[in-house]
């Protein structure tokens, strides 16, 4: 290549990989694979290594990637946090070991553990208490999530042992058990939300959330790996490790040492494949020199420590053909493209189906039926196809086109601007629309009349008895014992459940209504803050938005969902079957409400109350928790730190600022 188009191809390297690590560190939605981001990251290092005259400083191979959010408080490390240079090549692990050998002239110990797939965490101790959780963020500042760590069961808040150092930092890796993870998908699908790709984005996200007690639902777990300072209990990383098991962190069991890179390479076998078994999704081994003086006569590179490495397993893929695209539509609207493929074994299963995503990811694919395509597995709820092979495909293939009208109901498709997917807009008339409606309305943290579920729905529904959620209640023992599979005892069974779900608390009531971005968490916010469903109703754009989390996307869709007469007389009809549309009375009584009728905004940090305690104050004492600052509030309850920005809006409209002992001192505690 000459000189011109090289800087024009690292220019496109940067560009693309900045975009990349935006994606990933602080949206946590990945477009690529981590396998493909290395193979860009690496030409754009092979690249700048043979061409330095187009070298940069702030080219993304000489920065670590950066996560920072600017809502929570930036950090400062003790110690950097470097990230790990990684290869999938076992001959690179060798070269890693011939390189070392160059520097340190004596025998090298090697310690091996897997690479836990997660976000990446410090965690300070001082005298034995945790003091301070920073992200890794850009590597030297970092996200202060202490609040949303301490959460967080597997981190311990306080060790006691002889030979504890004064201050030490501890790294580790926030993961969610797949278990775990999938119960949370289960939850986010039902109350309409789109479920997380994988463990490691869910992980990320949740670290990132504002509210340490949604946080603390999430289950979290975390893995230790690495301790950091000046003085250390041992003088070996896998001794270390062994201190920190038995001062109660979590370190996993994985660890092994060995004495050549001859062993490195046997656990590099070994975990290939067993690591798929594991609870908990792991991408690669991770190699450390043991000793710690070795590590420190190794030193460090701009980015990453010369004493470590990564290597790490290609993602699961399979190559096999398309033979149709299915497009379902959910209970929203929402249409989903799903490939059909010939049966083809890919990490254990055997996989028939894989996702699409939406009519995007079918262009960027160029997609035709026929093609061999390759799907991936890299973590994923389920299969993807990433690329197809056209050295196979036939030329008389056909290309694969979105609809433009449903499936279901033939009513033409809409995109809103902004928006990835397509939606079908006839909601009244499109059989899985009603159906998921109903579905979602029965379901556990809904209505919970568990005597119901699909199949039942799906039979009702063809009978002409269902069409509605409100049809529930006007439902029949004489109806129902006419039918298949209805016996006395089913009846009776279904009868009472739906009877009891009329004793259900009106924020349930609220979120079963399945009204779009109305989860389960915002539906509680409305509920006990404007306590109704007539107040909700007649509540104005910027009443909604003044309620803690609630934004304009979710004002403006409850505006729209009130203003439709079918959604109004389905409200009636419920009210008049004795479904809860009010708070309790005795929910919203209060005997003392200093609070009340006032916006309250809480900024920084506190020393006697965490923020979800002094929230749950101003709820307690009649007042709204709002996140932004604006005309409408009361006053500014700011602790350390509080934020620049609302400091700012707060001077320019003469908005009130009070502290802690001032706000306790209103409150007469």
């Amino acid at each position: 290549m000459d000189l011109s188009t090289v800087n024009q191809r690292i220019e496109n390297l940067k560009k693309e990989l900045n975009g990349h690590n935006y994606r990933y560190y602080v949206l946590n939605e990945p477009v690529i694979s981590d396998f493909d981001y290395d193979q860009l990251m690496q030409e754009l290092i092979n690249l700048e290594r043979d061409y330095p005259q187009f070298a940069d400083p702030l080219s993304p191979s000489q920065r670590i990637g950066d996560d920072r959010n600017l809502e929570f408080i930036q950090r400062e490390h003790t110690m950097v946090m470097y990230s790990l240079g990684n290869t999938y090549n076992r001959e690179e692990v060798i070269e890693f070991d011939s390189r070392l050998r160059k520097i340190i002239e004596e025998p090298i110990e090697y310690a091996c553990e897997l690479k836990y797939d997660g976000a990446a965490i410090s965690l300070t101790y001082e005298h034995g208490r945790l003091v301070r959780g920073l992200t890794r963020g850009d590597g030297t500042r970092g996200d202060d999530v202490t609040a949303n760590l301490k959460t967080i069961r597997s981190i311990p808040l306080t060790i006691s042992a002889d030979d504890c150092p004064a201050i030490f930092e501890i790294r580790g890796e926030i993961i969610l058990q797949r278990d775990t993870f999938n119960s949370l998908n289960e939850e986010r699908l039902l109350e309409g939300d789109a479920p997380f790709a994988n463990p490691r984005n869910a992980a990320s996200g949740t670290l990132k959330m504002q509210n340490s007690s949604l946080v603390a639902k999430r289950k979290l777990d975390c893995f230790f790996y690495s301790l950091a300072g000046e003085e250390l209990p041992c003088s070996t990383h896998s001794e270390n490790l062994s201190w920190a098991r038995k001062c109660g962190f979590k370190v996993p069991p994985y660890l092994e040492v060995f004495k050549d890179i001859n062993g490195v390479l046997t656990f590099i076998d070994k975990w290939k494949d067993a690591r798929k078994k594991l609870p908990f999704d792991t991408d690669g081994a991770v190699i450390k020199v043991n000793s710690t003086l070795q590590q420190n006569l190794a030193g460090f590179t701009a980015k990453s420590p010369r004493w470590a490495m990564a290597y790490k397993y290609p993602p699961d893929q399979a190559e096999t053909r398309l033979i149709s695209v299915d497009f379902q539509v959910g209970r929203t609207g929402a249409i989903t493209p799903v490939a059909n493929l010939d049966p083809v074994l890919l990490a254990g299963t055997t996989v028939k189906r894989a996702s699409l995503h939406n009519a995007d990811q079918i262009r960027l694919l160029n997609l035709h039926i026929g093609d061999y395509v390759i799907i991936e597995k890299g973590g994923e709820i389920i299969p993807k196809i990433i690329s197809v092979n056209l050295s196979k495909r036939d030329l008389f293939a056909t290309e694969v086109d979105f609809i433009t009208n449903c499936p279901e109901c033939g009513t033409e498709l809409t995109r809103d601007p902004g928006e990835a997917k397509h939606f079908c807009p006839n909601e009244d008339l499109c059989p899985p629309q009603i159906k998921g409606k109903i579905e979602h309305f029965i379901s556990r943290k809904a209505m919970n009349i568990d005597s119901a579920g699909s199949e039942t729905v799906g039979q009702l529904y063809e009978a002409d008895l269902l069409h509605s959620v409100a049809d529930l209640y006007d439902l029949s023992y004489d109806q129902l014992i006419k039918l298949d599979r209805f016996a006395d005892k089913s009846v009776s069974n279904l009868t009472a459940a739906i009877e009891d779900s009329k004793k259900i608390q009106f924020e349930r009531v609220l979120f079963a209504l399945g009204i779009r971005y109305v989860g389960e968490t915002v539906a509680k916010k409305l509920a006990r803050t404007l306590g109704s469903i007539e107040a909700i109703r007649q509540a104005s754009k910027d009443q909604l938005t003044s309620v803690d989390e609630i934004g304009e996307r979710i004002a403006e869709s409850l505006i729209a969902w009130f203003s439709r007469d079918k959604n109004l007389i389905l409200i009636q009809r419920l009210q008049d079957h004795g479904v809860r549309m009010s708070q309790e009375i005795e929910e919203n009584i209060r005997q003392i409400q200093p609070l009340s009728g006032k916006s309250v905004v809480i900024s920084g940090t506190f020393s006697r109350f965490s923020r979800d305690e002094l929230k749950d104050l101003v709820e307690k004492f009649g007042g709204k928790n709002t996140s932004s600052v604006s005309s409408k509030t009361s006053f500014i309850l700011a602790g350390e730190n509080m934020g620049p920005e609302k400091l700012k809006k707060a001077n320019d409209l003469s908005i009130p600022i009070i502290g802690e002992d001032e706000f306790i001192n209103l409150l007469s505690l």
